[in-house]
């Protein structure tokens, strides 16, 4: 049972956390809904899970706990169906909009003069627009999404978590996806 100095009231948690909850999870989804979404999930799943409140920290600590997995799980979501694929410069432009680079790639088989010559200019593209990363951010989205490079052994070498490795591989496609954008696609 919590202990009398930091007993749990889940209906007092929108007034007191909410705001708070909010700035943390801002900061770090950069999504207005996502992270009010994120937050009612945290809410939640305290409901679930209150059976579990050990009153070893505050009420505030343990929410944040429970929405730094939230936050987690968001971008192992978001990431998971794009960890599997490989940026290769076989790329053909098409009208669906806000699809990653992974998901546009050409059939190897289906190659004329011109795709060949347009995978060229892609995969120059990329490589140039590698050169806005950091040294080691570029090194980690390389190893991943090129050589395909087990993410263990990355966040080994790196010494970084896999939660850590996701939001380094989500910002580099965003800064990626922008520089292309800018210097390839005009």
């Amino acid at each position: 049972m919590a202990s009398s100095k930091h007993q749990i009231n889940p209906e007092k948690w929108v007034d007191n956390y909410s705001n708070y909850l909010f700035n943390y999870t801002i900061t770090r989804v950069n999504d207005r809904e996502v992270a009010k979404d994120l937050i009612s999930e945290t809410f939640l799943a305290g409901l679930k899970s209150m059976k579990n409140f050990k009153g070893q920290a505050t009420e505030r600590t343990w929410l944040i706990s429970i929405l730094k997995r939230k936050i987690i799980d968001y971008y192992r979501k978001i990431n998971s169906k794009k960890a599997q694929a490989e940026i290769k410069p076989d790329y053909i432009q098409n009208d669906r909009e806000g699809d990653w680079l992974e998901e546009q790639i050409s059939n190897l088989h289906e190659k004329n003069a011109e795709d060949q010559l347009i995978n060229s200019e892609l995969g120059m593209a990329i490589y140039n627009c590698l050169e806005n990363l950091n040294e080691k951010h570029a090194k980690i989205f390389k190893m991943k999404t090129i050589d395909n490079i087990d993410t263990d052994v990355i966040c080994n070498e790196f010494n970084i978590s896999t939660s850590n490795l996701w939001v380094i591989i989500h910002r580099a496609r965003t800064t990626l996806a922008s520089c292309l954008e800018k210097n390839w696609l005009k």
